[in-house]
């Protein structure tokens, strides 16, 4: 990843089953309560990626927040 890079937590409603989680390879992810959170390193393209990914599987996306600076 290069300088633009960053660590990201994304926070989806529900708990993803492990056939949804393979869409997301690189990410680390745990249940939080009813939620499922992401958190991994992406460059700007990867987290559109991403999302779109979340948005095209019909998921509830909660929050999208930038860790650390």
């Amino acid at each position: 990843m290069g300088p633009a890079s960053a660590t990201y937590l994304i926070r989806i409603d529900g708990h993803l089953g492990s056939t949804l989680l393979s869409a997301f390879p690189a990410l680390a992810w745990e249940r939080q309560g009813p939620d499922t959170v992401l958190t991994g390193v992406l460059d700007q393209s990867g987290l559109y990626g991403v999302l779109a990914e979340i948005e095209a599987l019909g998921l509830d996306l909660l929050e999208v927040r930038r860790l650390g600076l």
